[in-house]
């Protein structure tokens, strides 16, 4: 059901998200970055697609409860002292990165050709090992 509704709110619009970074924004999972002079803020990003938000964040928070690498993102980022909504907001924006990679290739998601999650399975294989 997640996934669907996460289709649903990005669309088939392939043109509206030239870059991984655009749908992010969009999402809300980039921070808004504001400079002037020698002032620079970072600051979590209000004018965004809710609904999208939503759906993203729902689907990343849940799959950290089945994938190893998401799990570990979001230990990680719960360990550099950030709160949930934060490590979610991390968490959804790796996710987008792989979504809008399989979704301009053509390519189903695939665990098997997930680095980042086959390093991460090797690591445990041999410390278990």
């Amino acid at each position: 059901m997640r996934a669907a509704r996460l289709l649903a709110e990005i669309g088939d619009a392939r043109g509206r998200f030239p870059t991984p970074a655009s749908l992010a924004c969009l999402a809300g999972v980039a921070p808004s970055t504001r400079e002037s002079g020698k002032a620079r803020v970072v600051a979590f990003r209000w004018a965004v697609d809710k609904q999208l938000r939503d759906a993203v964040c729902d689907f990343a928070g849940d799959s950290r409860h089945s994938n190893p690498w998401a799990a570990d993102l979001y230990h990680r980022a719960r360990a550099r002292g950030h709160d949930h909504p934060h490590c979610v907001r991390i968490l959804a924006r790796a996710w987008l990165d792989i979504i809008w990679k399989c979704w301009t290739t053509d390519t189903a998601y695939n665990p098997d050709r997930h680095r980042a999650l086959q390093r991460l399975l090797n690591q445990d294989q041999k410390t278990t090992g």
